[in-house]
């Protein structure tokens, strides 16, 4: 499974969504995840990747991981993945 289809689930898991729903275009509030879904998002992506996401909760506009999208954070996540390797 790539990190897209895999980002993909677990969004669509934290919506309580079909992943045919969860388009790239789409954001968080689109989907109907609120801040402690984003939270809890993160959270799974992080265990599911082995990653650490730079990413605050409080103010998610002054961090380096963008959730502006759903393919925004496919891109930081295979970022983060690429870092690691």
């Amino acid at each position: 499974m790539s990190v897209k289809d895999k980002v993909v689930q677990i969004i669509a898991d934290q919506g309580l969504l079909d992943v045919t729903d969860v388009t790239l275009e789409a954001t968080l509030d689109d989907l109907g995840i609120d801040s402690l879904g984003v939270v809890e998002s993160i959270f799974a992506i992080e265990e599911e990747f082995d990653i650490e996401v730079p990413f605050n909760a409080n103010a998610p506009e002054q961090s380096d991981f963008d959730i502006s999208s759903v393919a925004s954070i496919i891109l930081a996540v295979e970022n983060l993945v690429a870092e690691q390797t």
